[in-house]
């Protein structure tokens, strides 16, 4: 089958074998859309030594079979599902029923591809506590800063957005009026959303040298602010400024509980409710539930639809001052050539 691999530095498609001998709580899915997550797999692309790795974390499709011991999922239906190694860019994935989420008719299957993202986002919120009513500053409107500022604004959070690209900061004025592509406007609308003190949370989803960007942020908080990292970006800051307002640094990790655990990911346990409320699992399913209820959209910030044959020409399009948000990968139904 198809998958999307980078080796030296470059992207290929490659061709894999299909999954086979489905474990027990997996169910097997025929991908319809893979979602790229830009800051992750072009990290991957620019480390990339001269073994191959395949691509991605996040996808929508069919289930074609189950494994033993599943529940709660039927051969036809269409999930949303999240999770390398489990979930790539590849024709056929065979997935832990932990990491999906069923997808009901009137979602679009290209917004449900992007459940990776959705639970990464709604997670950073999560690590946020962020209360109705207490605020936020994001920073970094790529296609996660732009859902993390969706989902805050449908909380009912006031949310300020700030990106050096004034193409991003166009998309998300769409729908969250305060984006700037000036620190120094973003500074003067902090001011009026929180009466001087300082919003509760600034979210960076920015990637790079970070000891200017985080002594800012801890400007921008107010006392006992918190501080959340998203973005891979460097950890470098004031200890005064951090002291003067016994401020939090946080770091975000992927997409909630049960994320690189073994007993929860690939053995399929699932955390008892009454003492782990929110898992990745779960979180995949609060942004299906976002979608469908359209508290949220993220159709129009996807800039490009590609079939999986063309993956290479996906990444080219993101770099320095690239207005490119959101692009999915298309596969075919066609099962020629799909076989190793």
């Amino acid at each position: 089958m198809k998958a999307v691999a980078t080796i030296l530095g470059e992207v290929i498609v490659d061709q894999i074998d299909k999954p086979a001998g489905l474990p027990a709580g997996h169910v097997l899915v025929r991908t319809e859309y893979s979602a790229v997550s830009p800051g992750t797999e072009m990290i991957f692309i620019r480390r990339a030594s001269d073994q191959k790795v395949i691509m991605g974390y996040s996808a929508v499709g069919i289930i074609e079979a189950l494994g033993a011991g599943v529940e709660g999922l039927a051969i036809g239906q269409r999930v949303a599902c999240y999770g390398a190694p489990y979930v790539r860019h590849a024709q056929w994935l065979a997935v832990p029923s932990n990491l999906t989420a069923a997808v009901p008719d009137g979602v679009d299957p290209k917004e449900a591809a992007f459940a990776g993202l959705g639970a990464i986002a709604i997670h950073a919120l999560r690590v946020a506590d962020l209360h109705f009513g207490e605020s936020a500053v994001i920073v970094g409107l790529g296609i996660l800063g732009q859902m993390i500022a969706q989902i805050a604004h449908a909380s009912a959070c006031p949310v300020a957005g700030l990106d050096l690209n004034p193409e991003r900061v166009k998309e998300m004025k769409r729908y969250i009026p305060y984006a700037y592509d000036s620190q120094e406007l973003l500074e003067e609308r902090i001011q009026l959303m929180t009466g001087g003190h300082g919003v509760d949370s600034v979210i960076l989803c920015a990637s790079g040298p970070g000891e200017e960007l985080m002594n800012a942020s801890m400007g921008w908080i107010r006392d006992k602010g918190k501080i959340v990292m998203v973005g891979d970006l460097s950890m470098s800051y004031s200890r005064e400024a951090m002291f003067g307002k016994e401020a939090q640094v946080l770091i975000s990790r992927a997409g909630g509980p049960g994320r690189y655990e073994t007993d929860y990911e690939l053995r399929n346990t699932d955390y008892p409710i009454g003492f782990v409320r929110w898992t990745e699992g779960r979180n995949i399913a609060e942004y299906i539930r976002l979608l469908a209820e359209g508290r949220i959209t993220v159709k129009p910030l996807i800039s490009h639809v590609i079939p999986v044959d063309e993956a290479g020409k996906a990444y080219e399009r993101y770099g320095p001052g690239s207005a490119t948000l959101g692009t999915i990968f298309k596969y075919d139904d066609d099962p020629v050539g799909a076989e190793a």
